[in-house]
């Protein structure tokens, strides 16, 4: 009977559009490949026209890739989370910390966030009155906000804790949702791979990164209740499907993580959302197995076309895996999307070229599952 419950509710979080995608439905994480004309464009804020007509095309590539749900690309963002930043105010850029062997200066908080208009509506509206599609838009979540732009240092005087930074994150990114529905987004992702961090034993055994922002104290029992309860308060009341997406974070073809799902997984009982977007075709991500994990009211959307290297799969690459989730989990709760998006940052390396074969290849695959299971 709790079962049953959870899965009423969960339903009342769907569209009559979201609820007739067809078994084993294709998906996109968020971002495309950016051409240098994109970048130019995004760079320059000179010529939106120019700029709606990219975002067109990205839309029509996922639409002739055979796509059942599209984004657009995420192409008027120069990176899925610091678009956020000037339009809100608050932030600088004041931190030094080395990734991967670089040194960066990175974004902080500094002052208190001024939110008095959606940041992301016009542009979602501009994929809703483009395309006949299933929508999706992508938006932060405020657990990983907090943990890679808050620091002592910098932030105290606005935020005295980080707690104090996601609770107005939160709010802030629960109003940003309503928005995106409100012009006719069909899905609204909530982007965390910092809950993936807890699937790193080597982080969480405090044996270091090469992340310097993740080299602190980690507390599974007490951040991930709070990350799952700051999105709940942005999936409250969407009349739309609410997904979580957990990766491993993309950067130049390698995670910052790694990890399977069983550390997480079993902790997400409370969260309130219709599907959880997870990594399983690169090394080091997720097991199949780890589905035996998932709560009963979760769907899955199945990571099963790697972004990070560069090769093909092969339609029994995507089947196989699929196939594999579906002897552990109903087809009914799986989709199929690549394992995370694949340009996070606007320079990242993979093609539009690659994106579009990898994109093919998972609808081919797509196709051939459903005629399995039909029945």
């Amino acid at each position: 009977m709790m079962i049953q419950e959870q899965q009423d509710e969960k339903q009342t979080m769907q569209t009559a559009r979201t609820s007739a995608l067809p078994l084993f439905f294709t998906q996109p994480i968020g971002s495309l490949p950016r051409p240098q004309v994109v970048r130019d464009l995004v760079e320059s804020r000179a010529d939106s026209s120019a700029l709606d007509d990219m975002i067109r095309f990205a839309i029509r590539l996922q639409e002739q890739a055979g796509m059942d749900v599209v984004t657009d690309g995420e192409w008027r963002r120069s990176h899925y989370i610091q678009e956020l930043f000037a339009r809100v105010g608050g932030f600088e850029r004041a931190r030094r910390y080395e990734h991967q062997g670089e040194q960066k200066t990175t974004f902080v908080v500094v002052g208190r966030m001024n939110w008095d208009k959606p940041v992301y509506a016009d542009d979602a509206r501009f994929l809703v009155e483009n395309t006949d599609r299933v929508t999706k838009y992508a938006l932060p979540s405020p657990f990983l906000i907090a943990t890679r732009y808050w620091h002592a240092d910098h932030s105290r005087d606005a935020y005295p804790t980080p707690e104090d930074f996601i609770d107005h994150l939160a709010e802030v990114m629960a109003a940003e949702a309503r928005a995106l529905v409100d012009v006719g987004i069909d899905i609204v992702q909530i982007d965390d791979p910092a809950l993936t961090y807890f699937c790193d034993r080597e982080l969480m055994a405090g044996r270091g990164s090469h992340d310097e922002r993740l080299r602190r104290e980690w507390d599974p029992d007490r951040q991930i209740p709070r990350a799952v309860e700051a999105i709940n308060r942005i999936a409250d009341g969407l009349a739309a499907e609410v997904q979580l997406h957990c990766c491993h974070s993309v950067y130049k073809r390698q995670s910052d993580v790694r990890g399977n799902y069983k550390p997480l997984l079993p902790r997400l009982g409370d969260l309130k959302v219709d599907r959880v977007n997870l990594e399983f075709a690169y090394t080091g991500t997720g097991e199949v197995s780890d589905l035996k994990e998932l709560p009963d009211h979760l769907s899955v959307g199945m990571g099963v076309v790697d972004v990070r290297r560069e090769a093909i799969p092969t339609m029994d690459d995507i089947v196989t895996l699929a196939e594999a989730a579906v002897a552990t989990i109903s087809p009914s709760r799986i989709a199929l999307n690549p394992d995370c998006g694949f340009a996070p940052d606007a320079g990242e390396p993979p093609t539009i070229d690659e994106a579009y074969a990898k994109l093919t290849r998972l609808t081919a695959a797509a196709r051939l599952l459903r005629e399995r299971h039909a029945s």
